[in-house]
């Protein structure tokens, strides 16, 4: 078909094809390959981030190996720390020490020799919940993608499952019966798929019973023929007992899956 400018006797023009490059979506365009985009990549990567979480876990252990801070039972709190200001350095710190592996039972009795029963109990169960939440975070940050894809054993598939799809009901068993390290249980659920509000919120009501019975037993061990320091105990050892308990009749049922 002629243009108008054909029909009134003019010179056909054609236009110049566009080049390729203007002709393929921006979408399609291949992605960069140089080094920058390859160091990019490999920094990014799963193994690279694993890595990277590793490092902060030994570099966090190794501080507290350093410091102890164990000695502020026998040492005392600084002097110049006192009432709220006290509480809230004690439950960051709780919770920073409790990323790098230190037992909360001993966190436990430290707060309640600091600070007594009752804001001890809530200064160790801020610090809980913080160093759960921290946990948490850098472990499905830093290492989901790297150890996922590992999930391929009887028990290891099976402790997955139950975690993604019961994570509240899990989690508030794995913090009630203390056979399951802190440490482990936060690690662990970072790699499931559990998402956040179950994990937190089942880590703060189901740590409430032993964290209150270590920090009554650390208010009163002064007095370790105490009523209240003996109730303590109890609880501290009856969750343990029935933990056991439970794992022992579960056993048949985990290697049966």
């Amino acid at each position: 078909m002629l243009d108008a400018t054909t029909r009134s006797g003019g010179t056909a023009t054609v236009s110049p094809p566009l080049p390729a490059t203007e002709l393929v979506p921006v979408e399609f365009t291949a992605a960069p390959t140089g080094l920058a985009a390859r160091v990019t990549r490999a920094l990014f990567s799963p193994w690279a981030r694993l890595s990277l979480l590793v490092a902060l876990l030994l570099s966090a252990a190794g501080t507290v190996l350093l410091f102890e801070p164990q000695r502020l039972l026998a040492d005392g709190w600084p002097p110049q720390l006192t009432g709220a200001a006290a509480a809230l350095v004690f439950a960051v710190a709780y919770g920073l020490c409790t990323v790098a592996f230190v037992p909360r039972p001993i966190l436990n009795l430290g707060a309640g020799a600091l600070f007594g029963s009752q804001l001890g109990l809530g200064t160790a169960l801020a610090g809980t919940v913080l160093g759960a939440g921290l946990a948490f975070g850098l472990g499905r940050m830093l290492g989901q993608d790297a150890l996922r894809p590992l999930l391929r054993g009887r028990w290891l598939k099976a402790a997955d499952g139950q975690l993604s799809r019961h994570g509240f009901r899990s989690m508030m068993a794995a913090r009630l019966f203390p056979g399951v390290p802190f440490w482990a249980a936060n690690y662990c659920a970072s790699v499931s798929r559990m998402g956040w509000l179950p994990f937190l919120l089942a880590t703060g009501l189901g740590s409430i019973p032993n964290t209150a019975a270590y920090a009554v037993a650390g208010a009163r061990a002064s007095a370790p023929t105490s009523p209240a320091f003996l109730v303590a105990m109890a609880f501290i050892a009856l969750p343990a007992l029935a933990g056991a308990i439970v794992a022992w009749r579960k056993r048949h049922h985990l290697r049966a899956r």
